[in-house]
């Protein structure tokens, strides 16, 4: 679960860099007879979110699953 956990994380990374890769690098305008491409960092946000939520339901189903256990601060502490 942890290496899961691990690529998830780290796709989530990698979508959010290549947004900002197409941010900062701008639109070029298109060459004579060429379609714009449109929507390359939307795309990458969008992909980033769809992972985001996916990782967040696996988390949620290993949890309930009794795959994973929750620790950290005791309750009343």
């Amino acid at each position: 679960m942890k290496i899961l956990v691990a690529i998830a994380f780290v796709a989530i990374l990698v979508s959010l860099g290549s947004a900002l890769m197409y941010m900062m690098r701008g639109g070029t305008p298109p060459v004579e007879g060429q379609t714009p491409k449109k929507g390359n960092m939307a795309t990458a946000l969008a992909f980033r979110v769809g992972l985001s939520i996916v990782l967040f339901l696996c988390v949620l189903l290993a949890w309930k699953m009794g795959w994973i256990q929750p620790t950290g601060i005791p309750p009343g502490a």
